[in-house]
């Protein structure tokens, strides 16, 4: 409310105070007012440091350096827009999400950005979202010029690794052009689900890498229109279908159903690679290596019109005994997705994994092993096995 006030761009935040030095310097039309040293508290978190306003053409601009000792994710939850929608109605959003969607249609408001130039860096020591999942070390540096808000790095420690990002908005015109990358390394599975009691004898890990480009007012304009690539492997994990269903994984909770019943699984590997081209997502590689099977997944994404169009081909690993012996599909819209048995097609033994396509693309993936030692993981196995078959069968070609 205090926008409309000052024309100051201020972040929506619960109730605050603060006391510190306010040293004001009074000029025609290039004043400034420097808050040094300040304390205080926006709602349950605490906040410091100094921040100084400048008056200038064409814009005013605000700089400084912020530090939290404890930051409470429901206070900053309004800043980034991700609160509740009572929350937002409250703080006057009148934007009404569509009952079939899931991806926010909230618009960013860059009209704002505009009003104010920003370079402020911001380190909180510790966030909490959740009591068993806190997020340690964040650091940002945010730099608002000429309505282009660039946040480079937005990086943190979580799960006992680290999650290091770059965002690039520019909404000097419009529509908003953004681009993005993440880099996710060493987040440990038993400490990333620490309510799960499956996943704490799981020794493994996340790493991923993602870099796209989009242009839209509002998140889901953004993924409607990204291009780019998004990868990841998890290696050494276990999962459930509590852990399925805890997570929000509906679609992935009914998949596990029909392949494993109600049995715990070992994952040895899971890989994906999904290339993203004007909102559709097409996997390069999207496979899960566990003890009886290997289970390859195909078929598109669209973030457009929030639908998919996957089938799920589980691969027999010898003569054990697995629950499927046929593909499923998955389909509909990301809020009512239908998932059943594809009844006409058999499942396939794992060695033909090698002739679906499936060794070239693995090479994207090869950074993700082990990215910052030697230590050796089971997908780096996974992909030897699989080069050597296929190594196999060209030789075999070239003999005849």
């Amino acid at each position: 409310h205090l926008y409309a006030l000052t024309g100051i761009t201020l972040p929506d935040t619960p109730p605050y105070a603060t006391e510190g030095r306010l040293i004001g310097n009074f000029k025609p039309h290039a004043s400034t007012f420097r808050y040094e040293n300040f304390n205080g508290r926006v709602g349950g978190s605490d906040l410091g440091g100094t921040l100084t306003y400048a008056q200038r053409q064409p814009r005013p601009k605000l700089s400084g350096e912020l530090v939290s000792n404890l930051l409470q994710f429901s206070d900053l939850a309004p800043v980034i827009g991700a609160d509740t929608a009572a929350s937002k109605a409250k703080r006057g959003d009148t934007t009404h999400q569509p009952p079939g969607r899931v991806l926010p249609v909230e618009t960013f408001r860059t009209d704002r950005w505009r009003a104010l130039d920003a370079d402020v860096k911001f380190t909180g020591r510790k966030l909490i979202k959740s009591a068993n999942l806190p997020v340690t070390n964040l650091y940002t540096h945010i730099v608002m010029q000429d309505g282009v808000l660039s946040l480079e790095p937005l990086q943190f420690g979580v799960a006992g690794g680290t999650l290091a990002t770059t965002a690039h908005l520019d909404g000097s015109g419009a529509p908003l052009k953004g681009r993005f990358t993440v880099a996710a390394r060493h987040l440990k599975l038993k400490q990333l689900f620490p309510t799960q009691k499956v996943m704490q004898s799981a020794l493994g890990e996340i790493n991923g890498d993602a870099s796209l480009s989009a242009t839209g007012n509002s998140p889901a304009a953004l993924a409607a229109t990204s291009n780019g690539e998004v990868k990841a492997l998890v290696t050494d994990g276990r999962i459930s279908r509590l852990l399925m269903e805890a997570a929000g994984l509906n679609v992935a909770n009914v998949v596990y159903e029909k392949l494993f019943g109600n049995n715990d699984v070992k994952i040895n590997c899971a890989a994906i690679d999904f290339v993203a081209t004007n909102g559709i997502l097409d996997p390069k590689v999207f496979a899960l290596d566990t003890d009886d099977a290997l289970i390859n997944v195909d078929g598109p994404i669209s973030l457009r019109d929030e639908t998919l169009n996957l089938k799920i081909h589980p691969h027999t690993k010898g003569f054990r005994i697995f629950s499927l012996r046929s593909p499923l599909y998955a389909k509909g819209t990301f809020k009512n997705p239908d998932v059943g048995v594809d009844a006409g097609a058999l499942a396939l033994r794992a060695g033909a994994m090698v002739g679906l396509g499936l060794i070239n693309p693995f090479a994207a993936l090869i950074p993700l092993i082990a990215p910052s030692n030697n230590k050796d993981v089971p997908c780096s196995t996974l992909f030897g096995q699989m080069n050597a078959k296929a190594a196999q069968r060209a030789a075999a070609k070239a003999g005849k």
